[in-house]
């Protein structure tokens, strides 16, 4: 007798048998049971997940006479009728299967929706199953669509494809639709272990395992495997043996890369890698595995109430959790980020073991220094840098803003009426720039005397500081206008000028005080926040607001229904209405006149300053343009 291969021997004939799908499974029950069918069914899912075979179970179903000749429509086919085996069989003569790849034109639907006409010569339904029916042409379904959707009482449809989506709607709305999952790994294995028993094949956990992930969740791909696995294995599985056919890396390399990858042991990294170059490891696979390890980690990581749950039989699971746990959560982030985009480096490089040392160890480059140590010391050492060692790193040659000749030192007002200027509220695009520290001394200039400098801070650059000047013996300086000659390409005259004042309304200082309350308290963000900082409250009623924006980009659905609901988060249930037109009185422009008019006292204070004037009467000094900021 020919040998039956397992994905054939092993098809599931019954609902009963099927694993994994029982949204599916439970829905045609139901629909059996009650008599509640439809004419026409759509299976979706990808390879081997048991399209064909819901469909034939289907076909039974509808067709079965029961082992006395009396049944009727079942939810559990007998499968000792002369229709079930049959159908089993692939000869009963109303059910029809169609391949769609190779008979996908007008002809070939035309020819089996002739045989629509005719009633069924054994059964009691006809039944017309087309298998990856998106690879009909559009003929070919526009030809189908009329049949499909009134067919005759004793016709049923089953459609089954892998790419719903190049299904025309026109289909899709005449149909039940049921999508098949692909199946978890766990799933994969206990059928497995119950096929094999059956079969009287001795097989090693590991190995299961190992083939259950390799399925990637097809039940037909794994018996496949399994059949591959027993050939291979002279009638039995063993882990070494089925890693060997799978060409999978031993994961015993990821958990070493991994641990030296947390420890920072770039050495390990390396020799390990050139390990897997001479055991001919694909380095794609090593990074799979590594993906499917750091994946698991996260998980524990997430949800530590699951690390007790792990599986004490399967070693990989133990040390799964042991990784988690040495592993700060966002370099696991990082790394598995980088593994899933090395994949894609891979066929760039020359050597493809080049490209995954190099992968790897990117993220021993974007390593903090004091992540080597563990956790608690890490953020501690960490938090003593940022606070006390910052100050000193600034940068010794960063270009001053400022280079001012300075006299004997004299006492300075003006920088204390400008450090007491009260803050006012900032445009949400405007960010506050960090102090800078004070500059070290600098070669040639008298003790006692600083230069400012611009401190490029981690963020970008910071604002530039004023000069600090040293106290001097008083002297009687007398106030006087000065003339500061302006750089070359200054400002246009139009932009420095004073911005028309804004009329106070009432209506406009509701929406400030409410769009500001919203900003500080971080609950809009991006658009939903420019559309609020930029619009105005034309209008007010008791269920809906009126506002007006000048662009028309502001004017979107997802941003105005966030700033709805961040509204009636803080009491204002309203709906928003936008218009397009002209704004005179906003958020944005408030804070804008705001900050124009804390500069504008900042620099008058400097110019007005008895000190600043003698310096730049004495010495011909001059204050920089923009080299101004009030505190």
């Amino acid at each position: 007798m020919a040998y039956l291969v397992l994905a054939r021997k092993h098809r599931p004939r019954t609902f009963s048998e099927m694993v994994g799908q029982e949204h599916v499974v439970q829905a045609l029950e139901n629909a059996l049971t009650s008599q509640r069918l439809h004419h026409a069914y759509l299976f979706t899912g990808t390879r081997g997940v048991g399209k064909t075979t819901v469909s034939r179970i289907l076909a039974k179903s509808l067709n079965c006479q029961g082992p006395d000749g009396q049944g009727g429509i079942t939810a559990a086919p007998c499968g000792t009728c002369q229709a079930c085996l049959d159908i089993d069989g692939g000869r009963f003569v109303d059910y029809t299967e169609l391949d769609a790849a190779s008979n996908r034109g007008v002809d070939e639907v035309q020819a089996l929706l002739e045989q629509a006409v005719y009633k069924p010569v054994q059964g009691r339904f006809k039944v017309f199953m087309i298998d990856e029916v998106h690879m009909l042409t559009g003929h070919a379904f526009n030809a189908m669509l009329k049949t499909l959707e009134e067919p005759p009482e004793y016709l049923k449809f089953v459609l089954a494809t892998t790419d719903p989506q190049k299904v025309p709607v026109t289909v899709l709305s005449r149909c039940l639709q049921f999508n098949l999952r692909p199946m978890a790994p766990e799933t994969v294995l206990e059928h497995l272990t119950r096929v094999l028993q059956s079969e009287a094949v001795p097989a090693e956990p590991q190995a299961l395992r190992l083939i259950a992930r390799g399925a990637r969740g097809s039940m037909r791909d794994a018996l496949s495997l399994t059949d591959q696995a027993i050939a291979f294995g002279n009638g039995e599985l063993t882990e070494g043996g089925v890693r060997q056919m799978l060409g999978s890396v031993d994961r015993g390399h990821v958990y070493r890369l991994i641990e030296a990858l947390a420890r920072g042991d770039g050495r390990t990294v390396v020799e390990t890698t050139e390990g897997l170059r001479r055991d001919g490891f694909s380095a794609a696979s090593t990074l799979e595995e590594m993906t499917a390890v750091l994946q698991g980690m996260a998980v524990l990581q997430a949800v530590p109430a699951r690390a007790e749950a792990v599986d004490a039989a399967d070693p990989d699971a133990a040390e799964t959790a042991r990784l988690a746990a040495a592993m700060p959560p966002d370099e696991t982030q990082l790394l598995y980020s980088l593994c899933l985009h090395g994949r894609g480096e891979l066929g760039l490089a020359p050597d493809e073991y080049a490209a995954l040392t190099m992968v790897l160890l990117r993220l021993l480059a974007f390593k903090p220094a004091d992540a080597k140590t563990t956790h608690g010391e890490a953020a501690a050492e960490k938090k003593t840098l940022n606070e006390a060692v910052a100050p000193a790193t600034a940068p010794a040659t960063a270009p001053a803003t400022a280079v001012v000749p300075v006299p004997p030192p004299v006492p300075s007002s003006a920088a204390a009426r400008v450090q007491a200027a009260p803050p006012a509220v900032e445009d949400s695009r405007e960010s506050a720039a960090p102090t800078s520290p004070a500059a070290p001394h600098a070669p040639g200039v008298p003790s006692g005397h600083r230069l400012p400098v611009r401190e490029e801070g981690r963020f970008g650059p910071a604002a530039a500081a004023e000069p600090v000047l040293a106290p001097t013996p008083a002297a009687n300086v007398l106030a006087m206008p000065v003339r500061v000659q302006p750089p070359p390409g200054a400002r246009d005259a139009a932009r420095d000028a004073p911005p028309t004042p804004i009329e106070p309304s009432e209506d406009g200082d509701f929406w400030f005080t409410t769009v500001t309350e919203l900003v500080a308290a971080e609950a809009i963000s991006a658009l939903a926040r420019e559309l609020a900082l930029q619009s105005q409250l034309v209008a007010r009623d008791v269920d809906q607001w009126l506002l007006r924006v000048e662009r028309e980009s502001l004017n979107q659905a997802g941003s105005r229904d966030k700033l709805q609901a961040a509204l009636a988060n803080v009491g204002h249930a309203v709906r928003l209405a936008i218009e397009i037109g002209s704004v005179a009185d906003s958020p944005a422009r408030r804070n804008k006149q705001a900050a124009d008019a804390r500069q504008r006292e900042a620099e008058e204070a400097i110019r007005s300053d008895p000190d600043v004037q003698s310096m730049m009467r004495d010495w011909d000094a001059r204050i920089v343009p923009g080299s101004l900021r009030p505190a």
